[in-house]
């Protein structure tokens, strides 16, 4: 009988984070404030708790995590690493395909993982109330959970054409108590003013982040903070869950480095989670592709420079070095919309300078096709932005097949797509298009970065 699934028992599960900071060739570099200059600490105290600020600082390689996380993580975790046998078999693919089901939370994402450390350390500091923006709602589902375990208040700034387009993800986080709006909206400056100048905007992460902080820094109680789902260390950080669990798994499968390593990629979370634990092998000599996977109608990975930006359209946030298409992007209405933000993490965008990472892009027909492949073999619906590491696997493997190699690959499975079915839906009643950006728009949006600081690009070209 074919093993389908590895499993760890609760008591291995891992009880440190990993910081792959300290591990990259060439030093992460800092924020910056407006002026140029490392952005003081105490600036961002407006908006986190100074317990994840020591976290996003840390040097550390491994980070403990605190007893009463682990306990509400154990409702779910370790998750179970799973072999994709039928797929495998459709292809004819002499490959392995595992991937990490991260589906299993309660909120049907890896999402958790994050919320509910961000939760607790800000429950911690006294916070009462938590903003946050969220794309397809997956985040905004995620945090609404934590904070009603933690008994703190969630508001969260939902990009309007997701709004439209999941109402159930909207019900989720009213259902864990959580207040959802659709974004921009009338209720902060930043919201106010993208309305006055484009009324029928669909919305972007970028706009959705602004008015966010905005409502937490003018909170003079103190006791409202922001929390964002992806793109910073610490967020990044809380995801190595995942993979420091795969390295176990994969292990009982007598795989002692995966071939290939795939996660799709919109700020970064998922894929980092379980990418980060490989890609420090890789720095130590291990040979794996680490493949993150973006959408062709949001190419930050693969066409935008890496450049100093703001992580939000009213420029509140500090600038980071990632790669970037501009905090005034707004991308086009695509369903994956966890992968619809301008930036990518810092963190990720380093280690793709560096070589470390071999970044790709899809367009979304191909990923609902490779989401049907995926259904009608293995059985489970994958969330859109899933469905670009389903589509990645599966030409890994095929190429695998014609190359005649034997292949251990691996994805982080970030979702199920429950919720996501109005677009399975446009996919099959021929409603979807491609979208990729010409080259005259990337140039409009990257245009704003052109008077901001140019990160250095360091690295060692070793990979």
């Amino acid at each position: 009988m074919k093993q389908q699934k590895y499993n760890l028992s609760e008591q291995e599960i891992p009880r440190q984070w990993y910081n792959l900071g300290p591990d990259l060739p060439n030093p992460m570099q800092p924020p910056l404030g407006p002026d140029g200059n490392p952005v003081d600490p105490s600036v961002l105290a407006r908006i986190f708790p100074m317990g994840l600020l020591e976290q996003e600082m840390s040097q550390d390689r491994l980070i403990d995590i605190p007893e009463e996380i682990l306990e509400i993580l154990l409702h779910w975790r370790p998750t179970p690493l799973r072999r994709a046998h039928n797929l495998e078999k459709h292809l004819k693919t002499p490959a392995r395909i595992f991937y990490k089901d991260e589906s299993v939370s309660p909120a049907g994402s890896h999402k958790p993982n994050t919320a509910v450390a961000q939760a607790w350390y800000n429950k911690q500091e006294g916070i009462e109330k938590l903003t946050t923006e969220t794309g397809a709602g997956q985040w905004g589902s995620a945090l609404s959970y934590a904070c009603n375990l933690m008994g703190m208040e969630c508001k969260v700034y939902m990009v309007r054409i997701s709004f439209d387009q999941k109402p159930f993800r909207r019900l989720m986080m009213e259902t864990w108590g959580g207040k959802c709006i659709p974004s921009p909206s009338k209720f902060t400056k930043a919201g106010r003013d993208v309305l006055a100048e484009h009324p029928d905007t669909p919305g972007s992460l970028g706009i959705a982040i602004s008015e966010a902080i905005e409502e937490a820094v003018i909170d003079s109680t103190g006791k409202t903070k922001y929390s964002l789902g992806s793109v910073l260390n610490h967020v990044l950080m809380h995801q190595t869950i995942i993979g420091l669990e795969a390295r176990k798994q994969l292990a009982q499968a007598s795989v002692k480095n995966p071939d290939v390593v795939i996660g799709c990629a919109g700020g970064g979370s998922n894929f980092a989670g379980l990418a980060f634990p490989f890609v420090r092998d890789k720095i130590e000599g291990a040979d794996i592709d680490i493949i993150p996977v973006e959408p062709t109608a949001c190419p930050t990975l693969t066409r935008a420079p890496f450049a100093y930006d703001f992580g939000d359209i009213a420029k509140t946030t500090p600038l980071l070095p990632m790669h970037s298409l501009g905090h005034s992007f707004v991308p086009p209405p695509i369903h994956a919309g966890g992968l619809r933000y301008h930036g990518m993490a810092p963190m990720v965008s380093q280690a793709t300078v560096e070589g470390l990472l071999a970044p790709r892009s899809y367009d979304q027909l191909k990923c609902y096709e490779s989401a049907i492949l995926w259904a009608r073999t293995e059985g489970t619906i994958c969330a859109p932005e899933t469905s670009h590491a389903v589509a990645a696997a599966i030409d890994e493997a095929i190429k695998a097949r014609e190359e005649g190699k034997e292949k251990d690959i691996i994805f982080c499975y970030s979702g199920h797509g429950l919720m996501d079915l109005a677009g399975y839906d446009k996919y099959f009643s021929g409603e979807l298009m491609d979208h990729s950006p010409t080259e005259e728009e990337m140039e409009e949006f990257t245009r704003s970065l052109d008077d901001l600081p140019k990160p250095a690009v360091n690295k060692t070209g070793k990979w």
